[in-house]
């Protein structure tokens, strides 16, 4: 066994507390890793050398940041099959699905490389007499960072890059199930030419580690994805101090995709099915609900039935899969309780939801569609997070849209039709951040903004030039010449 991947704290790789073995969920028997845990002061260290380096990098020069930034970018996509191979590994995904995502990584680190020089600000005449107003956006600070395990190399991306771009200095938390993206990363950007303390790695629990970073002084700003409740927790424990700090949380959905009469049937059935099952359905924005117009329902079951049995769950990294496993044992468990929730509650399941043997040991589950459910059950109300979606019948768009919004989420919403009328209603009266019209509500560009409304989201929005609003402080000058 190799010698365990250590964090970086100050600028050094630094041993851990404990160990932690990064087990590849398409097989069990495969150790894709040993990653230390860092201890609770060793989250304090990196705190404060977070803050000892804030002043130096956040005055840095726009040309400074964008050239690691960019360097950070190309060996990315120089690396994509080698680190998407990684990703697929430790996740799950398939092998497609991890280069993809890999990529995607490089491509947000491209952009906030130039978004290093594209950051202004304003200049207005005051309503007084020879005074002049500047306003201009300053780093916030120190910022800590919590990531999910389903995006393991995006999601840290569009984090970190946007941070660093406009000059703050990050504490880095990744979840503990996938540790290997968030260490690959790190170890790009050091060698990118980092100073001592602007990006430092803590691997380790969030009841330690997390805990830690939320409860800190010294830590202006807290970017949080994950499921609500844990989000709620993030929430109480950054306002819990003296002095409170910025927050932004990306959290869980329950996200509609309707489908009307008047839809195109082969469209409907492959939007419905890549949002809602592939990348094993562990999506935030994936289509879990499908509510479904009765002139078209029963076909688009039988279809949508037909397209499940075609696909290819197996091993991650095998060509030809199409759905890899889901992550672990624990979220295997709660993808079977919900299935079997669902059918105590009336649902029928029409297809799917066994557990699957393969040649490797793994935590492979047949998707599964479960239809004669209404938007009151719990399978329509709460988050799974698998390849686990159900079908509301609906009489007509106005049913389908009220059903839509009833929902505590609001992250992702999508319709399928060949109406211009309905297509444009339903974009203004979705209550969700993201809209999609004959496309799967799973799956956004790296350029624009990305979150939700309501349960799903709080605070500013990440991604694209947005994501300066949570990144940013804005201070306004005065100035009297005399």
């Amino acid at each position: 066994m190799n010698a365990p991947f250590k964090n970086l704290i100050a600028g050094d790789w630094v041993e851990g507390s404990s160990t932690n073995a990064n087990i590849n969920p398409s097989n069990t028997k495969d150790v894709v890793g040993e990653y230390v845990r860092a201890s609770k002061a060793q989250a304090e260290e990196a705190i404060a050398a977070a803050r000892a380096a804030f002043p130096a990098w956040s005055r840095s020069t726009p040309q400074e940041r964008y050239e690691i930034l960019k360097k950070a970018s190309d060996e990315i996509l120089a690396r994509k099959d080698e680190l998407g191979r990684l990703l697929s590994r430790e996740e799950g995904k398939t092998l497609p699905e991890g280069v993809g995502e890999t990529v995607r990584a490089g491509q947000i680190f491209a952009f906030f490389a130039g978004e290093c020089l594209r950051l202004s600000g304003e200049k207005l005449a005051s309503v007084r007499p020879g005074v002049e107003v500047d306003m201009t956006r300053e780093p916030v600070g120190v910022i800590g960072m919590i990531t999910p395990w389903n995006f393991p190399i995006a999601i840290p991306s569009w984090k970190i890059a946007p941070a660093l771009a406009y000059g703050n200095t990050v504490v880095f938390k990744p979840a503990d199930l996938v540790p290997g993206c968030a260490w690959a990363i790190v170890d790009i950007l050091h060698r990118a030419g980092l100073p001592k303390g602007v990006l430092n790695l803590v691997m380790g629990r969030g009841s330690e580690v997390g805990q830690a970073i939320l409860e800190h002084k010294d830590v202006d700003a807290i970017t949080f994805t994950g499921s609500v409740p844990t989000g709620r927790k993030v929430a109480a424990a950054a306002v819990a101090g003296a002095r409170m700090k910025k927050l932004q949380l990306e959290m869980g959905g329950k996200n509609p995709l309707v489908v009307l009469d008047d839809a195109d049937l082969k469209v409907a059935v492959e939007v419905a099915v890549n949002g809602a099952f592939f990348s094993t359905g562990q999506r935030c924005t994936a289509s879990s609900r499908l509510i479904v117009q009765a002139g078209i329902h029963d076909k688009f079951v039988e279809a949508c039935v037909e397209r499940l049995k075609g696909l290819v769950i197996d091993d991650a990294l095998k060509a030809g899969t199409h759905i890899g496993p889901v992550v672990d044992q624990n979220q295997l468990d709660q993808d079977l309780k919900y299935i079997a929730i669902a059918k105590e509650e009336g649902g029928k399941l029409a297809w799917g939801g066994e557990v699957l043997t393969r040649e490797t040991p793994g935590f492979y589950l047949q998707p599964a569609l479960i239809t004669e459910t209404t938007n009151q059950m719990r399978i329509s109300r709460e988050e799974v997070f698998g390849p686990v979606a159900n079908v509301i019948r609906v009489k007509d768009y106005d049913e389908a849209l009220q059903l839509a919004n009833d929902t505590e989420f609001g992250l992702s919403a999508g319709i399928c039709t060949s109406s211009l009328k309905y297509a444009t209603h339903f974009k203004r009266n979705s209550e969700a951040g993201m809209v999609m019209v004959n496309l799967p509500t799973a799956g956004v560009d790296y350029h624009v903004p990305f979150g939700g409304r309501k349960g799903s989201s709080y605070g500013s929005r990440e991604q694209g030039a947005y994501a300066r609003e949570f990144y940013t402080t804005v201070k306004t000058a005065y100035t009297f010449a005399g």
